[in-house]
């Protein structure tokens, strides 16, 4: 009772969020005749002077009203728009570093404009984050014109650029681009081998657009930079021929050799099925005789096993995959649209192509990751904006530390949203949307039909052709007509299907949009023709208002309460009329899976027979919680992901801090020297043991290890028999000397410059090499920590002590490996080093991968060129001049060891 009296006096925290905005809204708006009044010169000269009070001292809070104002009179100079009050708090919203929940239709790509221009005053640059490459082409060249009027530069990442253009485009003002792209570009400018290799600059501020669908959706899984592997793909097509032999289990406990976990999206071998397993297996005889499928040789089959068991029943085609050219392509979950090119990791892809009789393509090792958390938290201010935030303001608060403020419409909101319709059956249901479609035919009430995958969209547009109903059908087989479908999904009686309409960065306008028949005109169109189109369309607007704006239904709840009002979103943009109404049954995944199971006795116990509706608040009760359940579900996820992946981030910047300072050309012989001394000191010490005795001493191998390792032969025995004082310490700083004094000796002879460059590269390949096997290491701790569980042990501190042992190990290695590597080199040509350079400047081929969000697994981008653009002349074959060396036979160098744990490993 106290709390409510409180708030109705001082209101609400959105309240005066609003309330503080609004005051800073006044200041802005108060110069807007005086601007209005500059000529085009004067209004671009302003840009130059509020830089110089920027480098004077004056913060972007002081320089806000004028920036915004100039922004506001820039915009309706070029763009013909004129920013509204609201969009000016959602501009100050994004300048402080908060997230802006604005309604769709309520112009987010202008308001990006203010806080980008602001925040672009300092030089420091400013990214602009979108879903996809469309909307980051579409948004830079929509708003290029008024970021040009007042004098800033515009760039545009995409996937396939040369490093040059990307160089370039970081180097502009403001540079939109994808989220994957950025984090690839992170990733790929801290495996580069030289400093002006890289194309990034320091990340100082992102604004990202549909923040939810990037920050939460995309966030369950990192991103991979990846290379082949020499898995024998062969494999995968025997263990799919012995799937269908086994049985999963209908209930639970009972009989079936194994279970299905849907929440997890994981299967699990019952005991019976594992006997079952190992027999087939021995058919075929893919496992020797008298061998369990757990023994340490057999890891490999369970992996092949488990990934075929999940390709085969966890996942469908046409709900979480299309086949395309002979290709599995994964469908977004979220979006709906395809993600050509990405694959999932742990074998599933590979997997799925054996099941679909397709080529299948060899699994990768990671050589970079990084979660989308990590990633834009390298950022000194973050920034979004979204239609649907509220719902999830919890997490971007525990997360990344953003607060949701809500944007006020800049009209009021007249969607009228109907309860929620509930049948027993699919069946029912469907007939239920194809009569509120029929009904919204009659009266040339446009329609919007949501579905969850591609495949509910196929059912339904089979049912309404059946029915005789026009229809266009918006999901990802229809990807390229995706601008002409929503064109024209506001025309009066136009019946669409789309799947998830998330960060389709397009409005419904209603009526249709006439700026496509315009442009189809092209040059040769004459005024009348245009002003005909645009009376048109303004008659059809007319005749949709008068039948109820446009009609959203939602042929199934989504996971997540924030998708379903993405959808909702779609209808009463700007004040528009419009309705929506989702409708329901008991055999949706969601009611299936995460509803209770009281849920159908319940709705028996209302009364509710075949063929009827119902609408109650217990039913509708039931159903929030359900939703409730798995964004809980998903959060746990992300988070758990996000504490692992710390762990990983600390070793990261450790890793990357040492490799920019080799990068940024620092003096790598102290680095060495001091390398050189742990190495020695602890080499020493494994042949004569500290505080020990001569008798205890191992002279002859110490003498036979340093020939062999660094390639120097020092008298140690003679050393003693000659000189009786000699000690345990006087011997260990003599060996040291002699070490030092050969190094700097072959360093003279190269050249300090020369040596310092070997030095360089030698150590990046080392790093580089050992810090992809710990990636490798990590992975497969991380799959395996929580059995520690059964042993009363918290998984994640046995992961953090683990994996920081064995850092520390790493660690240990680059030390030893580095130094071994730099005695054993001997350079006798100039063109030496050259060819070191060449080598370590040649293009690696890699895999970018980005899961997305359709499972909990990794997934990833297939290999783009590492340079050259479309049209460079092919590739000439490459011709052997020599014998190829073994992995297993001895390294030519002459360590003594086997080729691929020595010059093997590093190439």
């Amino acid at each position: 009772m106290i709390s409510k009296v409180f708030r109705k006096i001082v209101g609400t925290r959105h309240d005066r969020n609003v309330r503080r905005l609004s005051k800073i809204v006044y200041k802005a708006n108060a110069l807007e005749d005086e601007l209005a009044a500059l000529d085009d010169a004067s209004l671009r000269g302003r840009t130059e002077i509020l830089k110089e009070r920027s480098e004077a001292g004056a913060s972007l809070d002081d320089l806000l009203p004028e920036a915004f104002a100039a922004v506001r009179e820039a915009g309706k100079r070029v763009l013909n728009m004129r920013h509204f009050d609201v969009q000016f708090m959602g501009g100050m919203v994004l300048h402080q570093g908060r997230i802006a929940e604005m309604r769709t239709g309520e112009g987010k790509t202008l308001v990006a404009t203010l806080p980008v221009y602001l925040n672009a005053l300092s030089g420091r640059g400013v990214h602009v984050v979108t879903v996809n490459e469309y909307l980051a082409q579409r948004d830079a060249e929509w708003m290029r014109p008024l970021y040009e009027f007042l004098g800033l530069s515009v760039g545009v990442i995409l996937s396939g650029q040369s490093p040059e253009e990307k160089r370039s485009a970081y180097a502009a003002d403001v540079t939109y681009g994808t989220n994957n792209e950025f984090g690839f570009d992170y990733l790929r400018d801290n495996m580069a081998f030289q400093a002006e290799d890289k194309v990034q600059r320091p990340l100082n501020f992102a604004i990202v657009d549909e923040v939810d669908s990037i920050l939460i959706d995309e966030a369950r899984t990192p991103l991979i930079i990846s290379g082949s592997t020499d898995e024998n793909t062969e494999l995968y097509r025997q263990i799919n021929s012995l799937i269908p032999g086994l049985e999963p289990q209908q209930t639970e406990d009972g009989p079936g050799d194994f279970s299905i976990d849907e929440k997890t999206r994981q299967v699990h071998l019952t005991d019976a099925g594992h006997q079952r397993v190992e027999t087939l297996l021995a058919d075929a005889g893919l496992l020797p005789e008298g061998q369990s499928l757990y023994d340490a040789s057999n890891i490999l089959l369970m992996h092949h096993v488990n990934a075929g068991l999940r390709a085969h029943h966890l996942f469908n085609k046409d709900v979480h995959y299309i086949v395309q050219n002979g290709k599995v392509v994964i469908v977004d979950e979220f979006t709906g649209r395809t993600m050509p090119g990405r694959r999932w990791s742990d074998g599933l892809h590979q997997a799925i192509e054996a099941k679909e009789s397709l080529a299948i393509q060899s699994e990768n090792q990671t050589l970079a990751s990084i979660t989308f958390q990590n990633y834009f938290r390298l950022y000194d201010k973050l920034a979004g904006m979204t239609g649907t935030a509220d719902t999830e303001a919890y997490e971007f608060q525990q997360i990344y530390g953003l607060e949701v403020v809500v944007i006020p419409t800049n009209k009021p909101m007249v969607r009228e949203d109907y309860p929620d319709q509930i049948y027993m059956t699919k069946r029912e249901k469907f007939d239920a949307i194809a009569k509120d479609i029929q009904a919204c035919r009659n009266r040339q009430q446009p329609v919007l039909v949501g579905t969850t995958s591609i495949e509910n969209s196929e059912l339904l547009s089979r049912q309404l052709t059946k029915l005789k109903i026009p229809h266009e059908v918006l999901n990802a087989k229809q990807h390229a007509r995706e601008a002409e479908i929503i064109a024209q999904a506001g025309r009066p009686g136009a019946v669409t299907i789309a799947t998830n309409m998330a960060g389709r960065g397009t409005d419904i306008v209603l009526g249709g949009n006439p700026e496509m028949e315009i442009e189809a005109l092209g040059e040769e169109g004459l005024p009348e023709q245009i002003e005909a189109i645009r009376a048109a369309a303004r008659e059809r607007q007319e005749k949709v208002l008068e039948s109820g704006g446009l009609h959203i239904i939602g042929s199934e709840r989504h996971e997540s309460r924030r998708v379903d009002n993405q959808l909702r979103g779609r209808a009463g943009r700007q004040g528009d009329h419009g309705s929506s109404r989702f409708y329901l049954c008991l055999e949706d995944d969601l009611l299936r899976i995460f509803g209770s199971g009281r849920l159908t006795g319940l709705m028996q116990r209302l009364g509710m027979e075949e063929g009827e509706s119902i609408e109650h608040p217990w039913v509708t009760r039931a159903i929030e919680n359900a939703q409730r359940k798995v964004e809980g579900h998903n959060f746990d996820i992300r988070k758990q992901l996000l504490e692992y992946d710390d762990v990983a981030n600390d070793q990261r910047r450790v890793i990357y801090e040492q490799r920019n300072e080799l990068l940024a050309g620092a003096q790598t012989d102290e680095m060495f020297d001091s390398m050189r001394a742990d190495v020695v000191e602890e080499l020493i010490s494994q042949f004569i043991p500290p505080q020990s005795v001569e008798e205890q001493w191992d002279v002859a191998g110490l003498e036979e290890h340093l020939t062999r390792e660094y390639q120097i032969d020092l008298p140690i025995k003679q050393w003693l028999e000659q000189e009786p004082e000699l000690n345990e310490r006087s011997l260990r700083a003599r060996i040291l000397e002699a070490l030092t004094s050969e190094y700097n000796a072959r360093a003279e002879r190269i050249g300090p410059e020369v040596m310092q460059q070997i030095e360089k590269s030698v150590m990046l390949r080392v790093l580089d090499g050992l810090w992809r096997e710990h990636l490798a290491a990590m992975d497969y701790l991380r799959q395996g920590i929580h059995l520690r569980g059964y042993a009363q042990k918290n998984p994640k501190q046995e992961y953090k002590r683990e994996a920081f042992e064995m850092f520390s190990e790493m660690l240990e290695r680059f030390k030893h490996d580095a130094v071994g590597l730099l005695y054993k080199i001997h350079v006798r040509d100039p063109q030496d080093v050259e060819a070191i350079e060449e080598q370590r400047a040649r293009p690696t081929h890699m895999q970018f991968r980005h899961p997305g969000a359709a499972s909990p697994e990794s997934v990833g981008e297939e290999a783009l060129p590492a340079t050259g653009t479309e049209g460079a002349q092919a590739v000439q074959p490459f011709v052997r001049g020599e014998r190829k060396v073994g992995r297993n036979e001895p390294c030519p160098c002459g360590s003594g060891k086997k080729f691929k744990q020595c010059h093997g490993r590093l190439t």
